[in-house]
């Protein structure tokens, strides 16, 4: 419910804040795509919970989503590399899906997300890298600290691997 709960005040927010400024001017189209990430990020999250009482499982999710939803929502809004119209930042989307596919790839198993999770904070890094050869500095700043979020749920992940009872020792 807290989850929820929260994703709701967030979606409220840019409308209580254009109430009082003319820096906020969102249309029914920002509204919609942001209450369909908001709804993806927090049914993605609450399937995960309802897999396991791993609480080092439900964090690892947890933080990968929050960095998905950022990294999207940054995207959208004002682009990473550049503005929001620089084809540069499709490179984003790359990243996003070498996390899907790795986590599809390992069946959403603590270990083979764990190893999705680094594959994708490696990816985020070349990124990084190409941003700083186009001579986006911020960028690289950014795409480094994604790319520790990445490696921070793949530790988590890796942790929830080490916690998992295996199946033969199950009572």
């Amino acid at each position: 419910m807290a989850i929820w709960g929260s994703a709701a005040l967030l979606l409220l927010l840019p409308l209580v804040a254009m109430q009082f400024t003319n820096e906020v001017n969102w249309d029914e189209a920002d509204f919609i795509v942001f209450g369909a990430m908001l709804l993806a990020a927090c049914g993605t999250y609450e399937l995960a919970a309802r897999m396991t009482d791993n609480s080092a499982y439900r964090a690892a999710v947890g933080v990968a989503v929050a960095a998905a939803f950022i990294l999207v929502w940054m995207n959208l809004a004002v682009g990473i590399i550049g503005n929001e119209d620089n084809p540069a930042n499709l490179m984003y989307g790359g990243v996003l899906a070498v996390g899907i596919i790795g986590a599809v790839i390992a069946r959403f198993q603590p270990q083979g997300m764990a190893r999705a999770l680094m594959t994708t904070a490696l990816a985020q890094a070349l990124v990084g890298v190409i941003a700083l050869a186009m001579g986006s500095v911020e960028a690289f700043v950014l795409t480094a600290f994604f790319a520790a979020l990445w490696l921070t749920s793949a530790r988590l992940f890796r942790k929830a691997a080490r916690e998992q009872v295996p199946a033969d020792a199950a009572p």
